[in-house]
């Protein structure tokens, strides 16, 4: 039984895409102007949403630092101003850097902080009024695998990813009765400029096309819970059921840390 209302037609939807100028969330921006969807991206690189603009006609580009609370606030009233509504909400905006305890960096904890869990609550701000007032729509964040437990290197980053998990679930608890769908996106490893920063070989590697297509499968579906490579996140998941010790003695012999 799907969790969300199941969107399988995007002719017509609005969707606003924060974290939109690389990566997933430029592949899933593509991927939903080839669907219909009138696409609006938002990011830092103003030069990448121009060009976005210019090769998907019909689309819109409103550059803003995903940090900016009022930033975010004045986007969301432009796209109800312009489009009238808003369908789709997707926080995908993220910000990674290997960090250990033994080279513990605050600027660092808190720079990830802030880009990959205040910015989704500053577009929540935004868009929850929107949303709640139209008695339909969906939001959706993109966390990671790396948010089901606790992984070496990922002391900045891991912790954002989690709380993301429980805002979504908490969110969904809240406005699923009142007709909004929510869902949270867990991807494993995917060919990102925040991923080229591994060191290691990455299991499972998809493209950034390969997770836009499991997403709008996964919206299609009504999941709340889209994740991928299912080769890869299963595994994952199956770790998360071992008893602590089981589970950080099977990390340090993966991972040599």
């Amino acid at each position: 039984m799907p969790l969300n209302p199941r969107i399988t037609d995007w002719s017509g939807r609005v969707v606003w895409l924060v974290g939109a100028s690389s990566g997933i969330g430029l592949a899933t921006a593509r991927r939903l102007h080839e669907c219909g969807a009138t696409v609006v991206v938002s990011a830092r690189n103003a030069s990448a949403l121009a060009a976005f603009e210019a090769a998907h006609p019909g689309s819109l580009g409103i550059a803003l630092d995903a940090t900016d609370r009022e930033a975010m606030r004045a986007a969301a009233a432009q796209i109800v101003g312009r489009c009238g509504r808003i369908d789709l909400a997707l926080y995908c905006a993220g910000y990674y850097h290997p960090v250990r305890a033994t080279a513990f960096d605050l600027d660092e904890m808190l720079r990830h902080e802030q880009v990959n869990y205040v910015g989704a609550l500053y577009l929540l701000d935004a868009v929850l009024p929107v949303l709640l007032a139209q008695r339909s729509g969906h939001i959706s964040l993109v966390s990671s695998v790396a948010g089901y437990r606790g992984l070496p290197n990922a002391l900045a980053y891991g912790p954002t990813k989690a709380a993301l998990i429980n805002l979504a679930q908490a969110l969904y608890l809240d406005v699923q009765p009142l007709g909004l769908g929510v869902s949270v996106i867990n991807p494993g490893f995917v060919e990102t400029p925040l991923t080229a920063q591994n060191e290691f070989k990455m299991p499972a590697l998809i493209s950034p096309e390969e997770a836009a297509r499991a997403m709008l499968a996964g919206w299609a579906a009504g999941d709340f819970e889209i994740h991928f490579p299912k080769r890869f996140t299963r595994f994952l998941k199956l770790l998360g059921l071992l008893g602590d010790a089981a589970y950080f003695k099977i990390i340090r012999r993966a991972t040599g840390l």
